[in-house]
């Protein structure tokens, strides 16, 4: 079987502000937030963070095999930054970095592949969903998850745009088999043990005659937003601002709540589940590209 690689330490780098909101037809929503340290963000702590995790979202778990095995670490870091767009026009990648941490690290649902992995160079677009992971829920049943990531700054926007484009995938049957056909051909690089291989194969690709495993499809969501921070809130102690800044968040997600929730009720999204996670940003526009910058130099 696969084996996530990030660990539940990298959540050691947010408060944990709404734990499994509940939301309409019994999904749930988490809001992560980044550790407040001198009334900022901890946005140094999240890029050291970020830069050791990245070849594990960037490269497939065989490619990062036979570099290590080489002894070729710095073409192992190389390789991975060489992934990423030019941080001057890169809007959206790093919701999807950190929505495979939290879906490996909070869910336990491991990487199949991410859209980042399959470039050739930077410049590449890839369709498909962010990423893909999964989700073991018993010895017989399992989901696919199915990633989707939006920054905006504004949140009910980001909600709207990650909602339109579930809508759009599961209207398409050739997205669908695109998705599935992507897996089986990319299964083995994830898999490169022979009898790990076919087991995931049997689960991923069950034979309803035959297996004895069901799987399901299902999302995972990120969501990164803009928090506005006046300058009266800067002035408060740092206990003040700490408090009234997770405070402030908090009321932002559960203003919202229902937006969440009129969405899911939509009759497209019966029998799916689907796991929301939204992490606030001061100056998320600037911000996103400074954080890729960071890591890819």
């Amino acid at each position: 079987m696969l084996e996530k690689n990030i660990k539940e330490d990298f959540l050691d780098l947010f408060y944990h502000d709404l734990r499994d909101e509940k939301l309409e037809n019994d999904n749930c929503l988490n809001l992560f937030t980044l550790k407040v340290r001198n009334n900022a963000f901890s946005y140094d702590e999240l890029v050291s963070e970020l830069g050791n995790k990245l070849y594990y979202f960037a490269l497939s778990r065989k490619q990062i095999d036979i570099l290590k095995k080489e002894d070729k670490l710095n073409d192992l870091i190389k390789k991975s930054k060489a992934k990423l767009k030019d941080h001057s026009t890169n809007d959206g990648e790093l919701g999807e970095i950190l929505l495979y941490c939290l879906l490996e690290s909070h869910l336990n649902a491991p990487k199949i592949l991410t859209k980042l992995e399959l470039k050739t160079n930077a410049e590449d677009y890839v369709k498909g969903a962010d990423g893909v992971h999964l989700l073991k829920l018993n010895d017989t049943d399992y989901q696919l998850i199915l990633g989707e990531s939006k920054l905006n700054s504004d949140l009910s926007s980001g909600i709207y745009e990650a909602f339109a484009s579930i809508n759009k995938f599961l209207k398409s049957d050739s997205k669908l088999e695109f998705e599935f056909d992507l897996i089986n051909s990319e299964l083995v690089k994830e898999a490169y043990e022979e009898d790990s291989y076919h087991v995931l194969k049997k689960i991923i690709l069950p034979s309803a005659k035959a297996d004895e495993t069901y799987l399901d499809y299902s999302f995972g969501i990120f969501l990164g937003f803009d928090i506005e921070v006046t300058k009266e809130e800067l002035k408060l102690t740092n206990n003040e601002f700490r408090t009234s800044i997770r405070e402030k968040i908090k009321n932002e997600i559960l203003s919202v709540k229902e937006k969440f929730n009129y969405q899911l009720k939509k009759e497209g999204y019966r029998g799916y589940q689907f796991y929301i996670y939204v992490v606030p940003f001061s100056d998320l526009k600037t911000i996103r590209k400074e954080i890729i910058k960071q890591i890819s130099e």
